[in-house]
């Protein structure tokens, strides 16, 4: 336990560096105190038995147990940020440390009673990034079932019947972006997970990597499908990209989704504990540049006009979709149960979008990929 004393608050559902450290399932404020020998929790009263429950702290409190002379306010979270300031006054402390996560609101009334506020933007970082066998198996599954999404999307698309113009039609209605980003959210619905705002991005929209796609698709060109929910019974996260290609594949787009693949599997091969995302993105720029393709995004905000890798290679996922670590430029050293995406993509105007994206486990002598879907642009 830390020496330092700390705070976390915020409501743990919506504030996931709350959440890693007092699990707690509610949507109302609490604060988690990390003080000399203990830790307490501070909550709405009738979220003490889930608090007790998950052995959030050492002790847990009611706002009420910490009311100040001139009382609480009646709103939340003002009295959740006044408890806690009360507790820390009765104890005699005048500084703490917080996380990059903490409401203003709560450093407010803590400063109001005299107490110092010191950010520390690193702490409770590398705890989410090492993560615990429980957490690998959370993943695990959400990614299982991110991934048959995916597939359902992509055999959707490949599946579909096409019109006299080169449309997609479903069921005899034309099949879109929209109406795929909704199939999508169905098959996850089904499986358990949360909904997604996934991207399914076909032609020149796909030329924009966060681009969610909209309107018609259409036969002989690339559409990224790119699904990230969350499975709300753990709370973490999939994310899984593919791209598929309806009906004739162009020379180019094969050509180029070759290269991503190899700059992929070159990323999952330099992934493991003591290596850096720095070294691990320029070693899938490498491979890309090797077949031809620029990694250097138009300095203008232009999509490229000839296939480009615009973004860096990937980010951690956790109880975030995107989370610490960067796989870019100054991206840090890898640590064991870090859960990296490697997601490369090239991109231009006239020729779409490619990316291939699997989600691994970083291991002291490699990684572990989670993914088992087909990485192939044809789903037929």
């Amino acid at each position: 336990m830390t020496t330092t004393p700390t705070i976390r608050a915020g409501a743990p559902l919506a504030n996931p560096w709350l959440f890693h450290r007092a699990p707690v399932r509610t949507g109302d404020p609490a604060v988690f105190l990390e003080l000399p020998g203990r830790t307490v929790m501070i909550l709405r009263d009738i979220e003490i038995p889930r608090a007790k429950e998950a052995n959030a702290a050492d002790a847990v409190h009611a706002y009420a147990d910490f009311t100040p002379d001139a009382g609480l306010a009646s709103d939340r979270e003002t009295a959740a940020a006044q408890s806690a300031a009360e507790c820390l006054v009765r104890e005699g402390l005048r500084s703490i440390t917080c996380d990059r996560s903490l409401p203003e609101i709560y450093a407010h009334y803590l400063r109001e009673r005299g107490i110092d506020v010191v950010c520390d933007p690193e702490l409770g970082v590398l705890e989410r990034r090492g993560k615990s066998r429980r957490e690998i198996d959370a993943l695990e599954a959400a990614q299982k079932k991110t991934e048959q999404a995916v597939e359902h999307a992509c055999r959707l698309i490949a599946r579909a019947e096409c019109d006299k113009d080169g449309a997609l039609m479903h069921q005899g209605e034309p099949l879109t972006s929209e109406r795929v980003q909704a199939e999508i959210n169905v098959f996850l619905l089904r499986a358990g997970m949360g909904t997604s705002g996934s991207i399914v991005a076909g032609g020149d929209h796909a030329a924009d990597c966060h681009e969610r796609g909209k309107g018609r698709l259409h036969t002989g060109q690339t559409v990224i499908i790119d699904v990230f929910p969350m499975d709300p019974g753990s709370r973490y996260h999939g994310d899984c990209t593919r791209t598929v290609v309806h009906g004739e594949i162009p020379a180019d787009v094969a050509k180029a989704h070759a290269a991503v693949v190899e700059a992929k599997d070159a990323g999952i091969a330099f992934a493991k504990a003591g290596a850096t995302g720095d070294g691990l993105h320029e070693a899938v720029v490498g491979v890309l540049k090797k077949h031809g393709y620029a990694a250097e995004a138009p300095k203008d905000g232009a999509l490229p006009t000839e296939p480009t890798m615009v973004h860096g290679t990937g980010h951690g996922v956790g109880l975030d979709v995107h989370e610490p670590p960067l796989l870019a430029p100054g991206g840090p050293e890898l640590v064991r149960g870090d859960c990296l995406t490697i997601e490369p993509g090239l991109y231009a105007t006239g020729f779409g979008g490619i990316r291939v994206e699997d989600m691994v486990i970083v291991t002291d002598d490699g990684c572990i990929n989670l993914n088992t879907i087909p990485i192939g642009l044809d789903w037929t």
